[in-house]
C-alpha cells in the first residue's frame, strides 16, 4: 500500500491488518507523482501476501503501469487488487491481459453515473471457485429469490453480490456505459490527453505566472484524466469558485483537481474554469 493512496483503501487495509495481526508495509509515494515500478519492486518481497494500488493516482493523476506491477507481485507470490475508480472510462484497462486478481472501482467519475451510481468490482475467473465473499447476502445466494436457510453461492462472478443494487442508479449508468462503447476507450483515451495538456497549457500560460505549481506528470503518457495545481489559496478560493459555476475538487493541503471528463467535456469549458481561476487569484495574490 502507498502512503498517498485514497484514504477509503488505507484505512481498509490498516483495519484488516489490524484485525489479522498483519504487517503493513507502506511505499513512500510522492504526491505528486504515483507509485513507480521500481517502487513496487523495492517494496513487493516473498512476505508479500498482497498488494493495493490505485492505477490513477486520486491526486495527481499518475498512472503506473498496471502490467508490469501485476507481474512483480505474481513473481513473489503476491495477490494484486488495483483501484480503477479514477480509470475506468478515462483510460484503458485490461485486467484481464494484465493477469490482475481483484480490482474494484466506482461509476460516478469518468462513467458520468452521477450521485448515488454504483461501484463495481472484478475478480478474476479463476478465482471464482476459490474465493469466498467475506459479507453474505441474499443476492449471492443460488437461487437468491428461494430465500432458503443457508448460504450457497451463486455460479460465477454474481457469488460477489450482497445486497439489492442500487436500481435507480444503474439506469442512467446503463446509457453511459452504451456510450462509452459506442465511442470506444481508445478514443475516449486520446480526447482525454488532449483535453489534460490543453489544461496543462493554459495552466502554463495563465496561472504558472501567479504561483500556481502543476502537481501532475507533466509526461500525458503517465498521466490519467485529471489535472491537479497547488497553490496555498486554493482551500479559499475553491468555495468561491464553486459559487460562480466551476466545480473543481480541493485536496489538501494545497491542491486544485480538473476532472476532465472527455465524454462530457469541452476545451472551452476547461478555458472558462482556468480563466476562473485566474480571476479569483488576482484577487487575492
Amino acid at each position: 500500500m502507498d502512503t498517498d493512496n485514497f484514504p477509503t483503501d488505507r484505512y481498509l487495509v490498516e483495519g484488516i491488518a489490524a484485525e489479522r495481526g498483519l504487517a503493513l508495509r507502506w511505499i513512500e509515494a510522492d504526491p505528486s507523482s504515483g507509485v513507480t515500478t521500481a517502487q513496487a519492486a523495492g517494496a513487493i518481497s516473498e512476505r508479500t501476501a498482497v498488494v493495493v494500488l490505485s492505477h490513477v493516482a486520486y491526486r495527481s493523476g499518475y498512472l503506473a503501469d498496471g502490467a508490469a506491477i501485476t507481474e512483480l507481485a505474481h513473481r513473489s507470490g503476491a495477490l494484486i487488487v488495483w483501484d480503477l475508480c479514477h480509470s475506468a472510462g478515462s483510460v484503458p484497462v485490461a485486467l484481464d491481459e494484465w493477469g490482475a486478481d481483484f480490482a474494484a472501482g466506482c461509476t460516478y467519475k469518468y462513467l458520468n453515473g452521477g450521485p448515488g451510481s454504483p461501484a463495481f468490482a472484478y475478480v478474476a475467473e479463476r478465482h471464482h471457485e476459490s474465493f469466498h465473499q467475506p459479507v453474505q447476502g441474499w443476492l449471492g445466494r443460488r437461487e437468491a429469490f428461494e430465500m432458503a436457510l443457508g448460504y450457497e453461492p451463486a455460479d460465477g462472478v454474481r457469488r460477489f453480490v450482497s445486497g439489492t443494487p442500487p436500481i435507480f442508479g444503474m439506469l442512467p449508468l446503463r446509457g453511459m456505459l452504451a456510450l462509452v462503447e459506442e465511442a470506444g476507450i481508445q478514443a475516449i483515451r486520446e480526447k482525454s490527453v488532449k483535453l489534460t495538456e490543453f489544461a496543462v497549457a493554459a495552466h502554463r500560460e495563465l496561472l504558472e505566472p501567479l504561483g500556481v505549481v502543476l502537481a501532475s506528470p507533466a509526461e500525458a503518457e503517465r498521466r490519467g484524466g485529471h489535472v491537479t495545481l497547488e497553490h496555498p489559496a486554493f482551500r479559499e478560493l475553491t468555495q468561491r469558485l464553486w459559487a460562480g459555476g466551476v466545480i473543481p475538487d480541493f485536496r489538501a493541503p494545497q491542491g486544485l483537481r480538473m476532472g476532465l471528463s472527455p465524454l462530457s467535456t469541452s476545451f472551452g469549458e476547461v478555458l472558462r474554469g482556468v480563466e476562473a481561476v485566474r480571476e479569483e487569484l488576482v484577487r487575492v495574490v
